[in-house]
Parts: structure tokens; C-alpha cells; sequence
């Protein structure tokens, strides 16, 4: 099971989509570079080839996926879950984090997983509750001062 928010899983399936759109321009791509002759040196038939199958590993990927998705929706305000979003305080700073599937996370949009340090140590948590999260570089202590 792949935990995905609704979000999170309609642009997976809306990338598929794209992807299967693209297919047959790549297939065209590679008959007509097929066609050119000498492939040893050809490369625009190597670069068609590359572009095909990253195509087909992706199609492969998304497709897997889905198959595999299972859609979490919080509606819970008391503890953590995917779908919050939170808001943690220390001294030095406020950081405003959402929670979202395994394989969404963005850390640059503050965007993570349950499966990261960030996410394991919010999970479950209710307001109020003190939050040390531990990464690779340093412990960093933090309150949760709200849930939506």
C-alpha cells in the first residue's frame, strides 16, 4: 500500500495521462530515426531511444502506483495525521509543515511524508505536545501549537 492524498494521487494519475498522450510521438520518434540508417552513429536515434524508454519506465512507475494507492484523508483536528498541516514553534522560529503521502514529500514546500525524521516525530501528536526531531545534522525541539 502507497499512502497518497487525494491531491497527491490525481496528479500522479493526470501524469500517467500525459505520458500516455506522449507515447506515440516517441514511438514515431524512434521508427523515424530507425529509418535514417547507420545506428552506431546515429544519435538522434539514441536520444529517441532514451526519451522512449524513460516514457515506458515511467508509465510502468505510475502505473504500479495507482495500483498500489490507497488515499488517506485527515478530517481529524486532534492528532497528526497525513493530510495536516501543522504549525511548530521554538524560540528561535515558526515552521508551518503539511503532511502527505509516502511519495509526495517536497521538503522545499515544506511538504513531507510520515516517513521522514519531521514526520515520524509529529505522528500522532496533539497540540501542545513538545516534538524533538532528530536529523542527521542536529536534535532541533519544537512545540505544535496547531493542527488544520
Amino acid at each position: 500500500m502507497i499512502r497518497f492524498t487525494k491531491i497527491g494521487l490525481e496528479k500522479i494519475k493526470k501524469d500517467l495521462e500525459n505520458l500516455v498522450k506522449d507515447r506515440p510521438k516517441a514511438v514515431a520518434d524512434l521508427k523515424k530515426a530507425r529509418d535514417m540508417g547507420d545506428l552506431s552513429e546515429n544519435g538522434y536515434y539514441k536520444s529517441a531511444k532514451s526519451k522512449l524508454s524513460s516514457i515506458d519506465y515511467l508509465l510502468r512507475k505510475f502505473s504500479y502506483q495507482i495500483k498500489n494507492a490507497a488515499v488517506v484523508q485527515s478530517n481529524n483536528k486532534d492528532y497528526v495525521e497525513i493530510g495536516s498541516s501543522v504549525v511548530l514553534k521554538n524560540e528561535e522560529r515558526e515552521v508551518i509543515y503539511h503532511l502527505v503521502g509516502d511519495l509526495e514529500a517536497d521538503p522545499a514546500e515544506h511538504k513531507i511524508s510520515l516517513l521522514s525524521p519531521i514526520g515520524r516525530a509529529l505522528e500522532n501528536k496533539k497540540i501542545g505536545s513538545k516534538i524533538e526531531i532528530v536529523t542527521p545534522k542536529r536534535r532541533v525541539y519544537y512545540k505544535l501549537i496547531k493542527i488544520s
